[in-house]
């Protein structure tokens, strides 16, 4: 299935566990150095530039070498995740296995999450543009915006379901 960003609540509601999907559009880019950085602009209110609602996120760091997923089970990264859903974030692109909470709050948001092979030459080819938009003085971990074209991914939690149950 191919998901064009950004996502409506339609298009959440139709994938299931073990779809696999492609993605094109812009997805934004975080993992555990900017990740809280971006909590604390929804805390405060000054979130609404950044284009959360009805966007991918893609649990990366952007460097010279290319993209590739790191896990998204980590503690900054995996705590971001419902509060994320809860702002309007429709997809959470990352690897490895969700905690049970981490996939009920999905599924209260009608949010999914999506595991994305460690592929980085494969995503370069598909990654047409990018660009840091938030926390420049993070580097690589700044919050950055990719303009992609069909991003492979496998559908790993949605609806209270998850791949690796």
């Amino acid at each position: 299935m191919d998901i064009i960003t950004p996502i409506t609540e339609e298009m959440v509601a139709n994938l299931k566990v073990g779809d696999t999907v492609t993605i094109t559009g812009e997805i934004l880019c975080g993992r555990d150095a900017v990740l809280p950085k971006v909590m604390k602009l929804i805390e405060d209110g000054k979130a609404d530039g950044l284009g959360l609602k009805g966007s991918v996120i893609f649990h990366t760091a952007v460097s010279p070498a290319g993209v590739g997923p790191t896990s998204s089970n980590k503690l900054e990264i995996e705590s971001s995740i419902e509060p994320l859903s809860r702002y309007g974030v429709k997809m959470h692109l990352g690897k490895g296995k969700l905690h049970e909470e981490t996939i009920r709050a999905l599924d209260r948001y009608n949010a999914v999450y999506a595991v994305i092979p460690p592929v980085t030459a494969l995503l370069g080819d598909k990654t047409i543009a990018q660009e840091c938009i938030a926390f420049p003085e993070l580097g690589m971990e700044a919050l950055y915006r990719l303009k992609v074209d069909h991003y492979p991914a496998i559908i790993a939690a949605a609806h209270g379901r998850s791949i690796y149950d």
